[in-house]
């Protein structure tokens, strides 16, 4: 390219000045402490895009809600978020676009978690951080995962249902298996229930984050199986609602503590599941933190962007950095459960959008 002879001097006042502050960045490792300021006059230099996986879910419609916020309070100037819609070949293209518009920093919702590799090598040979949001990539490079830990989501949703419904048939409408997240939770509710609640049988419906496909699979389940006692719905975006119209077509809708209620646990803290929850339609939600994801996001990118880098342990806000199996970092953040008894708590996301 031209100018390429040029730009060698300033690589060695920026390796110069690497090496001056060598201990300063050594200092941040391992800490969330000083990572990233909240808010600040002129920012971090550069643009960062922000690639959504869709907007049909109210989920990720709220996630997009909280994006330009949380990129205010932490100083990041964030371009208009870009929406794959459910599409993996988009979600790199998507990617390769904003790279060409000369971002400095990424972050990421993955579609799918091997696919996202190819994004991710293209944003590595221009030297662009990227942040993951919800789902760990297989492959590629990232400064970190922001997420939530999803084996507990399969955990907590195997121990409510198995304390209550105890024995008979339950069903896990499942996510994307190309997806950890469809992956994690399926796996961990089938190890929990089979090593605890040996009683309870599983049924299971792939349904990939689709809400015609989950919809129309539980009808033909649910005409096989009327003893169905429980329902383990492993995304409330795109499952509740035709899982409660499926029900409520069947006769098959009870309040909780009416006789034949199917226990119903759902995953993701909307506002549509704790008014769910208030009614006794559904009995509990771990609450997925669409803020949090949001906010952490803009921290770790702004973190990144300045060359900052983090070790494994806990952080100062209330979560842990672990370390998968691929070697990429994770900032496990935590997810309660949502039942009658707490669904009111203000501190909870749901309750804070309208």
């Amino acid at each position: 390219m031209a100018g390429k002879t040029l730009r060698i001097p300033s690589r060695a006042v920026r390796a110069a000045a690497a090496a001056a502050c060598a201990a300063l960045v050594l200092a941040a490792c391992g800490s969330t402490k000083d990572a990233a300021s909240s808010g600040g006059a002129g920012g971090v230099a550069g643009k960062v895009g922000v690639v959504l996986p869709l907007l049909t879910s109210p989920f990720w419609q709220s996630y997009n809600d909280y994006v330009p916020k949380m990129a205010t309070s932490q100083g990041v100037d964030a371009l208009k978020t870009v929406n794959s819609n459910s599409d993996p070949s988009q979600q790199i293209t998507d990617i390769n676009n904003q790279l060409n518009q000369g971002v400095k920093g990424l972050v990421v919702a993955p579609l799918d978690s091997a696919a996202i590799a190819a994004g991710l090598d293209q944003a590595e040979r221009k030297g662009v951080p990227v942040v993951a949001v919800d789902v760990a990539p297989e492959k590629g490079k990232v400064a970190m995962v922001v997420r939530a830990d999803n084996k507990a989501y399969g955990e907590k949703t195997c121990e409510y249902l198995g304390k209550t419904v105890k024995s008979g048939k339950v069903v896990q409408v499942m996510g994307d298996l190309a997806s950890v997240n469809g992956r994690e939770r399926s796996e961990a509710f089938r190890t929990c229930v089979r090593k605890n609640y040996p009683d309870l049988k599983v049924l299971e419906i792939p349904a990939k984050w689709e809400s015609d496909t989950a919809a129309a699979k539980l009808d033909t389940l649910l005409n096989a199986n009327p003893d169905i006692k429980g329902i383990y719905l492993q995304a409330g975006g795109v499952y509740l609602a035709p899982t409660l119209q499926t029900l409520k077509s069947k006769g098959m809708l009870k309040k909780t503590g009416e006789k034949g209620h199917i226990a119903i646990v759902s995953n993701d803290g909307i506002p549509q599941e704790f008014d769910a929850i208030r009614k006794g339609q559904i009995d509990a939600t771990v609450s997925q933190p669409a803020d949090s994801y949001a906010k952490y996001a803009m921290y770790y990118i702004k973190a990144a962007m300045k060359g900052k880098t983090f070790n494994p342990g806990p952080t100062d806000h209330g979560s842990t950095i672990v370390k998968l199996p691929n070697g990429l970092l994770e900032d496990q953040l935590p997810a309660p459960l949502v039942t009658k008894a707490n669904v009111d708590d203000p501190k909870l996301w749901g309750n804070t959008v309208k």
